[in-house]
């Protein structure tokens, strides 16, 4: 069963700065291309930091209210190096949370949480940007069509995993909520389909009632044991 990947729903060639880009064109470029951050790149290329609307909005507030709430990792020193920032290097963060392109979307969302971040940049083995993710990014897996949920079902789980008739099976998807009915093979086969069919990218939830033709969750007594 295929996972959706980063490289499936990231944003490929995001718009970039360098580190000497100024204040005043940041925020104009966020704004402009409606996006939250901007990946920074030196002049060669190589991936630098990763400036966020958050860093732009905290610079503002530093500049009218120095002395307010602010994350306790600000001294008085690095409150005051925002504050007076004029280009991306002076506020971008130098070590941004990456991930390769070949990753789950599941893998990046954990990675979003653990990391407590909205995006991620999508580097190669040498840390060259392939592209940008965000949490909004990764929510496109359950927008996929439910016809396209139910022949994945159909064919991965039913006849790959399972390797049952897809045709005792009844398979209705609505809205990403799938209705399973009819019978499988074997009764064993009860325990898997529910959680298989729940690991499908964009299924929300499964339910139904399934019979199965035979018990092979039963042990022959000893008695029925042949010697040969």
């Amino acid at each position: 069963m295929r996972h959706y990947q980063v490289r499936d729903v990231m944003t490929a060639d995001p718009v970039t700065v360098t580190p000497a880009t100024p204040i005043k064109d940041l925020a104009d470029i966020l704004v402009r291309q409606r996006a939250g951050a901007l990946p920074v790149l030196t002049r060669q290329g190589q991936l630098a930091g990763l400036v966020t609307e958050a860093d732009l909005l905290r610079k503002e507030e530093l500049q009218t209210d120095p002395e307010g709430q602010h994350p306790k990792h600000l001294t008085y020193r690095s409150r005051r190096a925002i504050a007076t920032a004029e280009t991306a290097r002076e506020i971008m963060s130098t070590h941004p949370a990456t991930i390769r392109a070949a990753a789950t979307v599941a893998e990046a969302a954990r990675l979003m949480d653990r990391q407590q971040v909205s995006c991620l940049l999508v580097v190669d083995e040498n840390r060259k940007l392939l592209g940008m993710v965000s949490s909004r990014d990764l929510l496109r897996v359950f927008l996929r069509p439910d016809s396209e949920i139910r022949a994945e079902i159909r064919t991965e789980v039913l006849t790959g995993y399972l390797g049952t008739n897809p045709a005792m099976v009844q398979v209705d998807v609505t809205d990403g909520v799938v209705r399973l009915t009819g019978e499988l093979e074997r009764k064993s086969m009860l325990s898997l389909i529910f959680p298989l069919t729940r690991a499908v990218d964009g299924v929300i939830d499964v339910e139904g009632q399934l019979s199965y033709a035979i018990d092979d969750t039963r042990l022959p007594a000893t008695a029925d044991l042949i010697d040969y």
